[in-house]
């Protein structure tokens, strides 16, 4: 049993788990889904993916807090994108196996 893995703390266990919730939200996934490319400003992101502004800036706040985005502004505008490419290879690798089976 010398290569079993340790159990998790509980910090890394709840964070693991605050990882697959954002993940396990549809309008969540669309969001990380297009940040992936290039930054949005709330605006933008609610006009492509047909959501209300409160809506995302909702979504936005819960995935800045697990630091799954950052933003920074200009002028009146704050714009938002990816901030952890580990959380953004999960996302691709599961859409990955949605379309291979």
């Amino acid at each position: 049993m010398e290569n079993a893995k340790q159990s998790l703390d509980e910090e890394t266990l709840f964070s693991v788990t605050q990882i697959f919730k954002a993940l396990s939200d549809p309008t969540r996934v669309q969001i990380l889904n297009l940040l992936q490319d290039r930054e949005y400003s709330v605006n933008e992101i609610a006009r492509t993916l047909s959501f209300n502004q409160t809506t995302v800036s909702h979504q936005l706040r819960f995935l800045k807090n697990l630091r799954l985005v950052k933003s920074r502004r200009a002028g009146t505008t704050i714009y938002y994108m990816q901030d952890d490419n580990h959380v953004l290879e999960l996302l691709t690798q599961a859409i990955r196996h949605v379309h291979h089976h």
